[in-house]
């Protein structure tokens, strides 16, 4: 009498599907810069606030001897627009894996941030409004100079989503997308600062 013995194989049930990625950067940009929006705009509302103040008491909002040059001011505003482009360009290098093009974009993008804080800088040296005085020192420099933290912030952003990609293999494409996503708001935060502080003064 024979036995026949059969082999058989351990069950185990079939993997489950993959987790929805978390995109934890990406919300965490999208926070930061919704909390830099509403910091900018209410300084912006505050600034718009005390100048119609000072018209209706009739004194003049800006001190004598203050010269706000709009070439430095409007060399800024266009600064943003290869910045937004670079930071887009970037995103087109990562989803197609060319990471020359990729570092490249990055870079170009935090030099461009670079270019506004000297612009910035330039403009401060040249603008004549002392730290002191009336509202209008104090919130021109409070207005301005969060932007150029806000500016800084996003050079920084840069440098690190810089040495993020030369460490990785996969591009780190969602790191790529929030860089951009700051630059963008970044830019549109710099637009309302434009036209109400230099150009409506």
């Amino acid at each position: 009498m024979t036995m026949s013995t059969t082999s058989s194989a351990p069950l185990a049930l079939p993997a489950g599907p993959t987790p929805a990625p978390r995109r934890q950067v990406l919300v965490g940009t999208v926070l930061a810069a919704a909390a830099g929006s509403m910091l900018i705009f209410g300084e912006l509302a505050m600034w718009m606030k005390m100048r119609d103040r000072a018209h209706d008491n009739g004194v003049a909002w800006m001190p004598k001897g203050s010269s706000i040059s709009m070439v430095t001011a409007n060399t800024m505003l266009l600064a943003f627009i290869p910045a937004c482009l670079f930071a887009q360009w970037a995103i087109y290098s990562a989803k197609r894996a060319d990471r020359t093009h990729l570092l490249q974009g990055i870079g170009l993008t935090g030099l461009m941030g670079v270019a506004i804080v000297n612009a910035q800088a330039f403009l401060y040296s040249q603008a004549g409004v002392a730290a002191k005085g009336t509202a209008y020192n104090s919130l021109f420099y409070a207005v301005t100079g969060t932007f150029v933290v806000l500016t800084i912030v996003g050079i920084g952003f840069s440098l690190v989503t810089l040495f993020r990609v030369l460490g990785s293999r996969n591009g780190a494409a969602e790191l790529v997308t929030a860089h951009a996503l700051y630059w963008y708001f970044l830019a549109a935060a710099y637009c309302a600062v434009w036209f109400v502080v230099y150009v409506t003064k």
